[in-house]
This record gives structure tokens, sequence and C-alpha cells, in this order.
């Protein structure tokens, strides 16, 4: 009798919210005065925008009519395998191995599969919303579950085998009235940690927030899966137990296969649960390609720096890149929540750094990501040989390339050595027990001293060296070239 007491008040309370609301209750007119005085002093481009959930019915059924054609017609003739034929035709791409087409093959059901299933799957922006309405109430005295009726996608394999470049093949193909979002691993953390702040003192943050992200996006493509963090592990597990239970659909991109992400991490019999799942919801596929696609760039193009005077010469390619006349100056840029990032020198989008000042300090992802929307040049002067005595500073220098690469950024650096030679103390576990126990010689002792065995660094390690290799190639640079073109366009 008392939950039937609850939940009468609950349909009272439910329907006194809805009537407040509605455009012939009386008790709106002071609401509507805010709202015609407010869409008054708009501009003419927001007059078609639905302000305080006024919707234009009339362009929103139109929107959706144009995208329906979109999706039913051109997308059943589309799809990430038709595309990549074309671009191998055209001459764009080098045609792959048999395991980049094997994969290819594999989006391209998943593609096919969601074009089919687009309805149930609730990937129309505007038919989506339209029902999103319609279960307002029923959701309010009882939470649903609806699981998608399509799997997604975990795509995992070496470095340099192409599987960010099959990833945005797909998403790129994918209509665009659908609700989707591609979005690298760290960034997508750092949205849902910045969201968890905006909501302390809710019962279940982790519910709001999965509701939030399922809201705009149903269609999840993140990039570079990879689990470091406890505080990233131990969230995991409820944040996607709540997006699989809203629909959400994931593909995804890694260099771990499931069961070895966050191997060794701490606390990680609660992150279990959360490898379960992702093998429940996702089709998981190795790209076992023995081919690193970035290092069959073009030739070093003069963007890392070794030896004698290296550190003279990376200043004079910093004044040449923001021009002879113009004088660089110490800057504060906000990076992250209100946090600022104290700039050694800066100008025209190019920010100057010793190393010890971003990857000896307590910085991360957030302040990295930060610093690319301020500048979109880097030059770091001084990387030095990583092991055990600083591999904190390697975690960090990892994940700033991460971060440059994902934004095409361009770094320019004095190293002690090569890529491969900064990053050869740091090994796998597996790699340490096959490393020859004889050392022969003082300098091999004094190596193993400074050995660092850590299987997250040393799997990292490999994506590292391809990036900084791909990094210091022609076809980077003339991606970064037309990425800030398009951004002065755009401005």
């Amino acid at each position: 009798m008392t939950a039937v007491v609850r939940l009468i008040r609950q349909s009272r309370a439910a329907f006194g919210h809805r009537h407040y609301y509605h455009p012939c209750n009386l008790s709106r007119r002071h609401k509507l005065l805010v709202y015609s005085n407010l869409t008054r002093r708009l501009p003419r481009c927001y007059d078609e925008i639905a302000v305080f959930g006024q919707p234009n019915l009339e362009n929103s059924r139109a929107l959706s009519v144009d995208a329906a054609k979109i999706s039913t017609g051109d997308a059943s003739r589309a799809g990430p395998l038709i595309e990549y034929d074309r671009r191998i035709a055209a001459g764009e791409l080098v045609d792959g191995d048999m395991c980049q087409v094997g994969t290819l093959q594999e989006l391209q059901r998943l593609y096919d599969e969601l074009v089919a299933s687009a309805d149930a799957c609730r990937l129309d922006r505007y038919s989506s919303e339209k029902a999103g309405r319609s279960r307002w109430l029923w959701s309010r005295f009882m939470p649903q579950s609806t699981y998608s009726p399509v799997k997604g996608l975990y795509l995992y394999g070496g470095v340099g085998t192409g599987k960010t470049m099959l990833m945005d093949l797909f998403f790129n193909e994918l209509p665009g009235n659908w609700r989707k979002k591609r979005i690298h691993f760290h960034d997508f953390m750092l949205n849902v940690h910045g969201r968890l702040q905006k909501h302390k003192g809710v019962a279940d943050p982790l519910e709001v927030v999965a509701g939030e992200i399922s809201d705009e996006a149903i269609l999840l493509c993140l990039d570079e899966f990879m689990v470091t963090d406890v505080a990233d592990a131990l969230i995991l597990n409820r944040l996607f137990r709540h997006l699989f239970a809203n629909g959400a659909i994931l593909v995804s991109t890694s260099n771990r296969a499931p069961d070895n992400l966050y191997e060794g991490g701490l606390q990680r019999d609660l992150f279990l649960p959360f490898i379960a799942a992702l093998k429940e919801r996702c089709v998981v596929r190795e790209i076992g390609s023995l081919v690193d696609y970035r290092k069959m760039t073009s030739a070093e193009q003069g963007s890392y720096f070794v030896g004698d005077n290296s550190s003279a010469y990376l200043l004079q390619k910093f004044q040449h890149l923001i021009g002879e006349h113009t004088t660089a100056r110490p800057q504060e840029v906000e990076v992250v929540m209100g946090r600022k990032l104290k700039v050694p020198l800066g100008a025209n989008g190019c920010a100057y750094f010793p190393f010890e000042e971003l990857c000896d300090r307590p910085l991360g992802a957030a302040d990295y990501f930060g610093l690319c929307k301020n500048f979109h040049t880097l030059a770091l002067d001084g990387v030095p040989i990583f092991g055990l005595h600083n591999r904190t500073a390697a975690y960090r220098f990892v994940t700033l390339v991460d971060v440059l690469y994902e934004n095409k950024a361009r770094l320019l650096c004095t190293a002690e050595g090569s890529p491969h030679e900064i990053l050869d103390r740091i090994v796998t576990i597996a790699d340490a027990q096959q490393m020859s126990p004889r050392t022969s010689s003082r300098s091999r002792r004094s190596d193993n001293l400074d050995l660092c065995v850590d299987n997250e660094l040393g799997f990292a390690k490999d994506r590292t060296i391809s990036r900084l290799t791909e990094m210091n190639s022609k076809e980077y640079l003339e991606q970064h070239t037309a990425m800030l073109s398009g951004k002065h366009i755009a401005e």
C-alpha cells in the first residue's frame, strides 16, 4: 500500500511538472515574456534554435526527413571498405596486407548492421529526440535497460598497423545525422572526470554522466584505449555498465588485448568486470599485421635533433617558426578547469619548454590537451634517456607524444639519443625474462640497474617510437599544415 501511495505522489509531481511547462498554462506567462525578451536580443541565426525547450517543429521535421534520406539512400551504397577501395584506386592510400583487409571487412559488416538497425539502435538524432520525449514519464517510474541489438568492435594490434586510420575511415562514412562521437581515450576520460566534478553530491553521478554521454552520442569511437590511471580503472566498469544499458555502442582501438588491459595495476580485481562486459558487448579483433606503416613515410624533415649544440639549433628553429622579427615571451595559459600553465616562451602558436618544465612536474593529459588548444607547435629541449630513475617522466613523455599526435601538433625536440635509444631501457616483464642474465661489462651492469620493467610503458614504448618517427616525416608535416590552413579558413 505504501508503494502505491508513493507512486501516486510521484505521478502528481510528474504531471505537475509537465503541466507547468505546457504552452496553455497561464502560470507560464512570466517565463514566456522572459523568453520573448531574450529572443528579441538574439541575432537572426538563433531564430530556428529551440530556446528554453521551445523547438521549431517544422524545421525539426524537415531535418528529420532529410536525414532519413541520407541514412536510407547514400548509406546503403557506402561504407569503409568501399571508400578504402576508392582511395586505393585513386592512389591516395597504399594497399594494405590481408590483416588490414580482414579488419576492413569486419568494419564494413558493422557498418551494414548499423545502417540496417539504425532505428532500433536509436542512431538518428532527430527521431531519437522525439522517442526520448515519449519515454520521459515512463522512465520516471521504472528505469529501463535498452541494450543495443548490434555489438560494437574492439580492434587491437601492434603499433603503426593502421588501427586509427581504419577507425577514422569507418567513422567518416557514417551518416551525418547519427548520434556519434570520435574521441581519443585520454580526452574522453578527461571529459568524464569534468562531468563528475559538475555532478558532485548526486546519489550516483556516474549514472548521470553516462546518461548525458549516451544522449549526445549513442555510438562512441574511442581511439587508443589504454588504462594506466587507477582513478580511470575504478570507474570504467560502472560507467560502461550504465552506457551499455543505455544502448551505447563502442568502437575502439588499442595496443592491448582486452585481457591485458591495466595488467598489474592497483586493485585490478575491481577492473576485471569491465573486461568481461567489454568482451560481451564488442566483437574483439586483432590486427596481426607486422608492418609499421608509419615507418614507410618519407625521410626525416629535421624536427628531432641529437648531438652537440642541438639546443642552440632548436632555439634557432623556434625563432624561424615564430618569425625573425617576433619576440617570444613567457605566457600563462588556461588548460583545464581553471588551472593555469606557465609557458617559458611562446609566440604565434609556438611554445618552447625545457623537458623538466613539462615532464618532470605534476602534469598530465589534461594539461597537454590544454597546451594543444593554445599552441600548434611545441619545441621541447633536453629529452633524456629513460629508465628506472625517471619512470614517471617517461610516462608523461609518452602521454605528451600521444596528445600531440592526436591533435596533429608539430614537435621539435632535442634528445640524448634516437627515439629507440631514449626508450631502450624500458621493457615489459616478458622482455626482461628473456634477457640474458650475464653482465660482461661494467656498462651493462649499470644499464641493468637502471632497467625499467613496466608492462604499460613497455607496450607504449613501440607506439611512441613509431609516432616520433612519423611526426618527423614529410607526410605528417603536410597534415599539420593542412590542419592549420583549415583553422585559418574557419576563423
